[in-house]
């Protein structure tokens, strides 16, 4: 059988029944009193399956307007904001009529039980269907035509009901096993999470590889980081000069060949460069030959960036910022402050609200890398943001405190790391 629309004008009747299209009611015109109705919006957030009640009301005016809803109609939006969504079902069992809203259909089926019909159109069966034949991307829509060409596999009517019985003996089981199944998804995730936080927080306290005493010590290290500093900068930039490091200031003891130092003497930390929106479309959009432009948008939580963005920087601009590949940019202002962060695999230019960990030393980027998920640094982080929209200075960060271990114990401490990780993301899928 073909569940269809056929013929012209509003009304169309198909084998299984007749469609009819919706009629705007706006939003200043619902009220929280008078007479029931349903605006397309409300079948994402509010009826699912079935309902008898509505959410919203209009008046007598507005009411007398619109096409109405009756018992056993089954309801269906138009419009949404994804293919996987649009036309998902609900069916009507009160008694009293319903005013419809636009965007919105309603079915009403002949000799055929609504639940079944509800149940068919929201399965993997009609979603797939109706995510093949709706059209748009950001606003999606369908209409009563395509979904009136949805072919139905229809049993008799008693066999009907009686599949409705067995789904709904069933559903309490089902959706108590998907909310297991998700409370299960959310335990492994935290495990996961927290397993990776403890590998970092034991690796940056020297916990994680044995110390050998043939690789030297960090303070030579350090030394030859401050001369790589000098030769990269070309001349002794005057700086505000960073306090030594107290012995109560050391969060935990180290190892005696590691030594303690601040984030300024081993990175050069700074942020990119803002362009707005307009700037972003009439300059640097299409542009073939540049330099990605990486904005806080295009780090993702998973520490992947987005480069091919649609915006590059022209290579003949040289007033923005690059953060040189391998180098770590860490969103430092805003919602995702402190928890957006990924590693560069090729030049960049970046916006204000990032910041580069450009390293003095090209050996030890992957190290500063994971420090910065550490818990040692997370909570510093933490605990120096200020602001009304919330970030840490560059200069707060320049003084923060980091545990350096020698170059070898570096590059076996990575190595581990990238040995482990996988099995915490493992854990928490």
């Amino acid at each position: 059988m073909i569940f269809r629309k056929a013929g012209a004008g509003v009304d169309g009747g198909g084998e299984l029944g007749n469609f009819v299209r919706g009629s705007g009611i706006k939003r200043d015109e619902t009220t929280n009193t008078g007479l029931p109705c349903v605006r397309y919006g409300e079948m994402y957030t509010t009826y699912k399956i079935k309902f008898s009640k509505t959410k919203s009301f209009t008046s007598k005016d507005v009411f007398e307007k619109c096409h109405k809803i009756h018992t056993n109609d089954i309801l269906m939006a138009l419009t949404g904001e994804n293919k996987w969504d649009i036309a998902l079902a609900a069916t009507y069992e009160g008694t009293e009529e319903i005013a419809m809203g636009g965007d919105l259909c309603k079915f009403t089926p002949i000799n055929c039980n609504s639940l079944f019909l509800v149940y068919l159109i929201n399965s993997p069966y009609g979603i797939e269907y109706k995510r093949n034949t709706s059209t748009g991307d950001i606003i999606v829509h369908t209409s009563t035509t395509k979904l009136g060409n949805l072919l139905i596999p229809l049993p008799p009517l008693s066999e009907q009901k009686r599949i409705v019985a067995a789904i709904e003996k069933f559903m309490p089981l089902i959706e108590e096993y998907g909310k297991k199944e998700t409370e299960l998804k959310a335990i492994n995730e935290k495990v996961g999470t927290l397993t990776k936080k403890a590998i970092l927080q034991e690796a940056v306290q020297g916990k994680i590889v044995p110390q050998i005493s043939a690789e030297g010590n960090a303070k030579d290290l350090l030394e030859e980081i401050k001369k790589e500093k000098l030769i990269k900068e070309g001349k002794i930039k005057k700086e505000k000069s960073l306090p030594e490091i107290s012995d109560d200031e050391m969060p935990f003891d180290i190892p005696e060949n590691w030594c303690w130092c601040r984030l300024s003497e081993l990175c050069n930390l700074y942020t990119g460069d803002s362009i707005n929106e307009t700037e972003k479309k009439l300059k640097y959009t299409n542009i073939k030959e540049g330099l990605f432009y990486i904005g806080t948008k295009d780090v993702n939580f998973d520490q992947t960036i987005n480069y091919d963005n649609g915006i590059k920087i022209p290579f003949e601009k040289d007033n923005f910022r690059i953060a040189p590949k391998n180098t770590v940019l860490m969103c430092i202002e805003g919602g995702s402050a402190g928890r957006k962060i990924a590693f560069t695999n090729q030049d960049v230019c970046f916006g204000n609200k990032l910041c580069c960990f450009n390293s003095y030393k090209n050996e030890i980027e992957k190290f500063i890398f994971y420090f910065l998920q550490s818990t040692l640094f997370t909570d510093a982080f933490k605990d120096n943001i200020n602001g009304i929209i919330g970030g840490v200075s560059i200069n707060n960060l320049k003084g923060m405190l980091f545990p350096l271990p020698p170059l070898a114990e570096q590059k076996r401490i990575v190595a581990a790391i990238e040995k482990m990780l996988p099995l915490c993301e493992k854990l928490g899928r």
